[in-house]
């Protein structure tokens, strides 16, 4: 009765979420009535989480009788792998999203106060109406609770690309910032409905743009890490288009935070702010669509029917096609916000949201232009590393120019730009940029990145300047902190794409390989058994000076469903990674890829520091909204 209980809990939820969008539509010629919208959400909410817990329950009792659980799930599988294969598929993926999607709606409209009544109720209709079309994907087209008979003694078990501890983490993340980006889309609606597009809208969207936006970059970075340690191919980042589906809505987030902030402290850029909601939510349901339509083939990718693709289509279509066609039809009616300079820290954001716009668009046309090609003409095309770095490289490296300036400048009008302050970072920067000619070989881009980067590791501290730190607001350092894990970042990825060294070979047992500045030998393999897996486990010795340190590669072998995976063997030490992988075996040779990466981890150091920041500013802002005292006044961020 678990599985009736859950799509019980399923249909009710649905029909809450009718109920809610129905106030929300009629609400002020009910009377009394209006003020039972608050109340449906949080109902519908509820209903949603005991649904999906009602599936995760289904799923570690291992419940075969449920073919969602036959299909990905077996008996043999460990704890935590029968807890994240609820999630692990594209019928329990979309549960969980629609689970955050309704939480998210019943957490605003228990917590939102600084909204007008009217403005509140027109989001939640809002917000009603995006669940109505993923209940509605689910019950018709993805039921995660139908039954199988005769049930199966055994299930099929999980993709074993998805046996790691990265599964219970990544999606998660990922979709509670998408769906944290479903408010500012439902806020921007109920913004644009009423008429009421101003400050108050940007200071209610603003903490779920940011948890959002800190939601997605730790998603982003630990899903960049699960696939550079789980996939065996040495590298963080491959332009894959399911990739790029995550990085897409980061990107339109990332603009959009701060349009927000200049609207919320100035009045300015509310055109800026409701478009980009609109698209950022638009493109987390784009990267729903590219993972669930079996348009792709990708090893991120959940592979099903078309139809299923169309109905996701079809409700993108329809959401942004709807968002947009109301824009239009009220824009005229959005009032201008204060003018503002150029040569202005709102100059300096819009040209940001420019630059992080055309990398967007970059990023967007060559994840789609293959399947358009592939549709229209047949034709199967990729589109690459090549084409993305050289595109958006030059773009970041602008990016980073202008944030070595824009937090310098004034709000409005600068008419004398303090240049001294700029002075140290563009001489760290000329510095750093004569010091890449160490390795002559080294490409314009890299050198580019380093220098930047460590310009803008100097630029990104000046905001702290002249301040008094202990009452220094929380909201300044989430800015300088994020701005350095930028430049973190940045020094991470020039140093993999100019310093790495790879070795490919086929060894004997005995055999010394040399990578780098390691030394690595051979000494054999042995075969070795986990919990639902065989493996042949190689044994390396890796030496550096005088360290010596074991390394165990592994490759895998899962009998349920049938697959061969690698696990790297990696070193981590301050100036970079020693990456190895044993493959198969060819006569007395076994072969061995190994690599060096010189400060491969400051990418991942990077992202941290760029969640960290912005989970300050949340914190500062959220202690400022809640009238706790603050040092200095807000308008100073």
């Amino acid at each position: 009765m678990i599985a009736e209980a859950g799509l019980a809990a399923l249909w009710l939820a649905f029909s809450l979420a009718l109920l809610q969008f129905g106030l929300a539509v009629v609400g002020n010629r009910l009377g009394d009535l209006k003020t039972l919208v608050a109340p449906v959400a949080v109902a519908q909410g509820l209903l949603t989480l005991l649904s999906f817990a009602l599936l995760i329950w289904l799923f570690l009792r291992t419940d075969t009788s449920v073919q969602l659980v036959a299909a990905n799930s077996h008996s043999a599988k460990p704890f935590i792998y029968r807890f994240s294969g609820a999630w692990g598929n594209h019928e329990g993926s979309m549960l969980l999203w629609v689970t955050v999607l309704s939480a998210a709606g019943a957490l605003l409209a228990l917590v939102e106060r600084r909204l007008p009544e009217r403005s509140l109720r027109a989001t939640l209709g809002a917000q009603a109406l995006l669940a109505l079309g993923f209940f509605g994907f689910l019950l018709i087209a993805s039921n995660p609770f139908t039954r199988l008979d005769p049930a199966p003694l055994q299930g099929q078990g999980l993709n074993p690309l998805l046996q790691d501890p990265g599964l219970a983490f990544h999606p998660p993340t990922l979709y509670l910032g998408y769906v944290g980006l479903s408010v500012a889309f439902s806020l921007a609606v109920g913004a644009l409905v009423t008429r009421e597009v101003g400050p108050a809208m940007a200071r209610a969207m603003r903490p779920w743009v940011l948890g959002a936006w800190v939601l997605l970059t730790i998603g982003i970075v630990a899903g960049s890490y699960w696939a550079y340690y789980e996939l065996g191919w040495g590298g963080w980042w491959f332009w894959d288009p399911v990739e790029n589906a995550s990085l897409m809505p980061w990107l339109a987030a990332t603009a959009l935070l701060h349009s927000i902030n200049v609207l919320a402290a100035r009045g300015s850029l509310r055109a800026w702010t409701v478009m980009l909601a609109v698209v950022a939510f638009s493109m987390s349901m784009i990267g729903t669509f590219l993972v669930r339509s079996g348009i792709l083939t990708s090893v991120h990718s959940f592979a099903v029917d078309p139809t299923r693709g169309s109905f996701i289509l079809g409700l993108l279509i329809f959401y942004t096609g709807g968002a947009l066609l109301l824009f239009a039809l009220r824009i005229a009616s959005v009032r201008e916000g204060a003018r503002f300079e150029i040569v202005s820290r709102e100059g300096a954001l819009v040209a940001n949201n420019l630059i992080l716009s055309v990398i967007l668009g970059t990023v967007f046309v060559g994840t789609l232009y293959p399947v358009a090609v592939e549709a229209m003409s047949g034709e199967k095309i990729s589109v690459g590393p090549p084409y993305f770095n050289a595109v958006t490289g030059p773009l970041v490296v602008i990016l980073a120019v202008l944030l070595f300036i824009g937090p310098l400048l004034r709000w409005r009008r600068d008419t004398r730009p303090n240049l001294r302050r700029v002075a140290m970072p563009a001489v760290v920067t000329a510095v750093a940029f004569a010091l890449t000619f160490i390795d002559p070989a080294m490409n314009l881009l890299p050198r580019l990145g380093l220098s930047f980067a460590a310009g803008l590791a100097v630029a990104s501290f000046l905001p702290l300047a002249g301040r008094d730190l202990r009452r220094t607001p929380l909201t300044i350092w989430g800015m300088v902190i994020s701005h350095l894990g930028i430049a973190v970042a940045m020094t991470g990825a020039a140093a993999d794409a100019s310093l790495t060294r790879e070795t490919l070979a086929a060894a004997r047992i005995g055999e010394v390989l040399t990578v780098g500045p390691w030394k690595v030998r051979f000494n054999g393999v042995d075969p070795v058994a986990g919990p639902n897996w065989t493996a042949v486990e190689g044994h390396l010795v890796a030496t550096r000076g005088s360290t010596s340190i074991r390394l165990d590669p592994q490759s895998r072998y899962f009998s349920s469903p049938p697959t061969e995976t690698n696990e790297a063997a990696i070193i981590t030490r301050l100036d970079g990674q020693l990456y190895t992988v044993i493959g198969k075996r060819e006569g007395d040779r076994w072969q061995m890829r190994l690599w060096w990466k010189p400060m491969v981890t400051f990418i991942w150091l990077g992202g941290a520091l760029i969640a960290l920041g912005g989970l300050l500013a949340l914190i500062g802002r959220l202690r400022r909204e809640r009238g706790r005292p603050l040092p200095l006044a807000e308008a100073q961020t």
